[in-house]
């Protein structure tokens, strides 16, 4: 009978040693799934966007009284990212060329016919101490890209 107290108390101070060590596991391949989540997400977002883009519509631009095709473009992105867009705070490329929110044109889509290669450079922040140490200032960088033909369009 005393040896059984005695186990059960040295089972609590393994427990004590392994708990900490199975929850950062835990939470790291969480986190993990998570990235992977949110780089899917993005990438299905950004196809969305490009295949909006292709042709020439902007019926998505909030501001209805001036539609803007650009506009339009990036909405249906972050329609289509389900509430990532903000998080991963995306830098927008086409053609090679970034654009920054105040440079924002029509013209950065291309006319009918042309190519273009749509292109969101992320970054999101882990936030799981063991998996932050591995990436640069804990924040993991990805880019998803999407290449089409701009349809005829007016």
């Amino acid at each position: 009978m005393f040896t059984k107290r005695r186990q059960s108390g040295a089972t609590l101070v393994e427990m004590a040693f392994v708990m900490p060590v199975f929850l950062l596991v835990l939470l790291a391949l969480v986190e993990f799934g998570f990235m992977f989540f949110v780089t899917l997400t993005m990438q299905y977002a950004v196809r969305e966007g490009a295949r909006y883009a292709i042709t020439g519509q902007k019926n998505l631009d909030p501001n209805a009284a001036s539609q803007q095709r650009y506009a339009a473009v990036i909405q249906k992105i972050r329609d289509s990212s389900f509430g990532m867009y903000e998080k991963v705070g995306p830098v927008i490329s086409v053609n090679g060329t970034s654009y920054k929110s105040e440079s924002y044109s029509n013209a950065m889509f291309g006319g009918a016919g042309s190519i273009i290669v749509l292109k969101l450079d992320c970054t999101w922040t882990v936030t799981t101490p063991l998996i932050s140490r591995v990436f640069t200032d804990g924040k993991y960088r990805f880019a998803v890209a999407a290449t089409m033909r701009n349809e005829v369009f007016e």
